[in-house]
């Protein structure tokens, strides 16, 4: 039994670390490298059905070259797990200007 339990909790530490690992990125122009701006974006029914907007290039402020990185973080990954028994996730939106 404790084999068992020792192998779950590893398994979840595991999938929390590797949670970073999940993410999307976009470079516009020559790509930011300066500050940057982060939003959450949420989700009901699996994924399926965005509840808010978050728009990249509004939140680049005219800028010409920015880039855009989608993820889901370990605090999202947290967020998750509570929120998922009612099928809302969410994820990071972050833009470097």
């Amino acid at each position: 039994m404790k084999k068992k339990a020792s192998l779950f909790f590893t398994g979840i530490l595991l999938a929390a670390s590797l949670s970073s690992c999940m993410s999307l990125t976009h470079t516009v122009g020559s790509g930011g490298y300066g500050e940057s701006e982060t939003k959450r974006q949420w989700y009901v029914l699996w994924g399926l059905v965005p509840l808010n907007e978050v728009d990249s290039k509004a939140m680049a402020a005219g800028a010409e070259n920015y880039t855009v990185k989608s993820s889901i973080t370990p605090l999202d990954f947290v967020i998750n797990i509570f929120t998922g028994l009612i099928t809302v996730y969410s994820q990071t939106v972050e833009v470097k200007k």
